[in-house]
């Protein structure tokens, strides 16, 4: 009787305890983030940055199968609280060390979870945390976004289906729509990473990272009209070809659960960036500090790089003895262009092979001779291929195009996240790691940190780049070029494919296909090769036309794709941006404009004091307004003290090498 009486009294202590509320406090470093976690029959958290409400009380809750609800009715049993401030190096980034410095608090649950949340001088963020014994399925999970007011937003809707029936199966490519929060469009789904705008000056970031066994987050409208909710993809069962060619694997039927997992293990990072000042965005690194580290223990053979590339151009050369098109004189034409100006790597796009076979080659090209031909130029080749050829049989093709001396591949048309497409993403860059090869992920969803977790994978495609310039005659580049350094490449890199030499004003542009034109001035162009983060960077135009412009060239070739140091200058979302990055004892700075002329001037204090420094100048021609090409290269001596103005035409630049 005692027994039962004492296991009453505990099991009444548990229940009043559960229905308690619990209030729990977390703040950045600098004070200025304020984190509240309420823990009563939900779980929220509300986010402010001094007196701003940034996120109003959102709840977060994971679901396991037999209905386990993590985050209902939960139950503390410890917080634990630490302050971190630490560093790490970033071989293959925008700087060469990363500053770590955040308090976190961790809730340890009843049922074996916990709750992690870290505050960082720009930004909040939190992870779900298990402790299962056995595997466990995960069913859903709430993620909502809640706010005080109709805010605007800048959102990237899924637009390019490739399945209408299922929207999420997509390219994961979209311009920002500028809409209010109850403006949503209603039965949709929008993709991360996307902006607040709130008062003040200040905008917000929603991302995630760490995405690993597990699918990506994207949100819909919820029924206050005043914030957002989660969706996520649920797990293939059934999948069939179709799409682009045929070469997409479109699903058929899902299960009603995201992923069968392991039951210790941690979930992906919901993240939000909090800016008082727009270029701050343009130099975020949250995503790469709340990123797995490196499984890569030697790196020596991971070599970034430019790449020039076949496809944008439509393989078109001319002055020439032969014909040009996918064949072994086109490609060794590529080749000598690429050697002469220094360009890393050449890449071989769709048409080497069989779509649906990569082992099977295209017989015009001489793949072997190819290899060889590069080998002596000191010119590497990475293979174009599908997803879905390359996934045949992984190891098999990874290893046989590694033992003939390929130096990567450039994966496309993954155009999915759900939890099997993520797990292959890691599968293929570890077997493209055991056989010291490269990766760029084209057709690909956002990335959420695994380019540190595998450096291997130097670039993401996952943005709407120049090579809808050749279909899409009404988007607005120049705006959605000074809109995603503050927003998608905050993820990470970006397989945007600049480089444009032929280059239209507004009103003179069309699109071509084989003699592709870029939106904007040529030193627009020049400038996003500083701008744009992608550690392996295509030059997407053709030898010819680059020879041709040969000036223009030689400054291309001159910036490097991976930096010692980085400097967000000046920007505002939308409108322009400048930044500075410094690789060894040489800086690059680049600036964009939209479609309005404006004018800037360059405060060079970012210099070392003391120094002289000799700056080779790109910028727009008096006559750019009209004719997009013209520009004026000039010499000029700067030190720490200089401030230069310049004005950019419409859709114009400004690019600059200061030694």
């Amino acid at each position: 009787m005692k027994k039962l009486f004492s296991g009453l009294c505990l099991l009444l202590l548990n229940l009043s305890f559960a229905q308690q509320k619990q209030d729990f406090v977390l703040n950045s470093p600098d004070g200025k983030i304020e984190v509240k976690i309420a823990v009563n029959d939900k779980i929220t958290w509300t986010v402010s940055h001094e007196k701003d409400l940034i996120l109003a009380p959102s709840a977060m809750s994971m679901t396991l199968d037999q209905n386990r609800v993590l985050g209902q009715h939960a139950v503390v049993l410890n917080p634990k609280k630490e302050s971190v401030d630490t560093s790490f190096d970033a071989p293959f980034y925008k700087k060469k060390s990363v500053q770590n410095k955040y308090n976190k608090l961790i809730l340890n649950f009843k049922n074996d979870f916990s709750i992690e949340y870290r505050a960082f001088d720009d930004g909040v963020a939190y992870r779900f945390i298990t402790q299962k014994k056995k595997n466990i399925t995960v069913k859903s999970e709430e993620v909502v976004l809640n706010f005080d007011q109709d805010y605007s937003t800048l959102m990237p809707y899924v637009r390019d289906l490739r399945n209408p029936k299922d929207p999420f199966i997509s390219s994961f490519e979209a311009h920002y729509e500028n809409k209010k929060i109850s403006e949503f469009a209603k039965d949709t789904l929008a993709f991360l990473p996307f902006l607040i705008d709130y008062k003040n000056h200040k905008k917000a970031v929603f991302l995630e990272a760490n995405l690993e066994d597990y699918p990506g987050l994207f949100v819909t409208n919820n029924n206050s009209k005043s914030g957002f909710e989660s969706r996520f993809s649920s797990y293939p069962l059934q999948e069939k070809n179709g799409g682009f060619n045929n070469i997409n694997r479109l699903i058929t039927e899902r299960a009603d659960y995201l992923v069968q997992t392991k039951g210790t293990r941690s979930f992906p990072w919901r993240i939000i960036v909090i800016s008082e000042n727009d270029a701050a965005l343009a130099n975020s690194d949250m995503v790469q500090k709340l990123a797995e580290p490196s499984k890569i223990k030697d790196m020596s053979w991971i070599k970034p790089g430019k790449v020039a590339w076949d496809w944008w151009n439509d393989w078109n050369i001319y002055n020439v003895g032969f014909k040009a098109g996918i064949n072994t004189q086109t490609y060794k034409y590529y080749i000598d262009f690429a050697s002469r100006n220094k360009v890393e790597y050449v890449v071989l796009d769709e048409g080497w092979s069989l779509e649906d076979d990569i082992m099977k080659h295209n017989p015009n090209v001489d793949l072997e001779a190819l290899i060889a031909y590069g080998k002596e130029r000191n010119v590497g080749i990475i293979l174009w291929s599908s997803w879905m050829a390359l996934t045949k049989n992984t190891s098999g093709i990874l290893k046989n195009y590694a033992d003939l001396g390929i130096k990567g591949f450039k994966v496309d048309f993954l155009d999915r996240d759900d939890a099997k497409m993520v797990k292959s993403v890691y599968d293929i860059a570890q077997k493209a790691a055991d056989n010291k090869l490269l990766l760029d992920f084209h057709g690909m969803y956002k990335p959420t940190g695994i380019q540190r977790t595998y450096p291997n994978i130097l670039n993401f495609e996952g943005v709407k780049g120049l090579e809808n310039n050749k279909w899409t005659p009404n988007d607005d580049v120049p705006l959605y070029d000074c809109t995603i350094p503050f927003i998608r490449m905050m993820a990470g890199p970006m397989d945007y494919t600049p480089g444009a030499m032929r280059n239209a004003t507004k009103s003179e542009f069309k699109p071509s296909h084989s003699n592709p034109v870029s939106q904007g001035t040529r030193c627009h162009q020049l400038a996003l090769y500083t701008i744009f983060e992608a550690p392996l960077q295509m030059m997407a135009d053709s030898p010819t036309a680059y020879m041709a412009a040969q000036e223009s060239t030689d400054f291309i070739a001159k910036v490097p794709t991976t930096f010692d140091e980085t400097v967000s200058l000046n920007g505002e979302v939308g409108k322009s941006v400048t930044i500075a990055r410094k690789k060894a004892n040489t800086w690059y700075l680049g600036a964009i404009t939209n479609w309005d002329s404006r004018e800037i001037t360059i405060d060079f204090s970012f210099l070392e004091k003391g120094k002289k420094f000799e700056a080779e100048i790109f910028s727009d021609g008096i006559n750019a307004d009209k004719a997009a090409v013209d520009y004026k290269r000039e010499i000029v001596n700067v030190d720490s003290t200089t401030k230069l103005t310049y004005r950019l035409a419409s859709g114009g630049g400004l690019a600059m090498i200061i030694r």
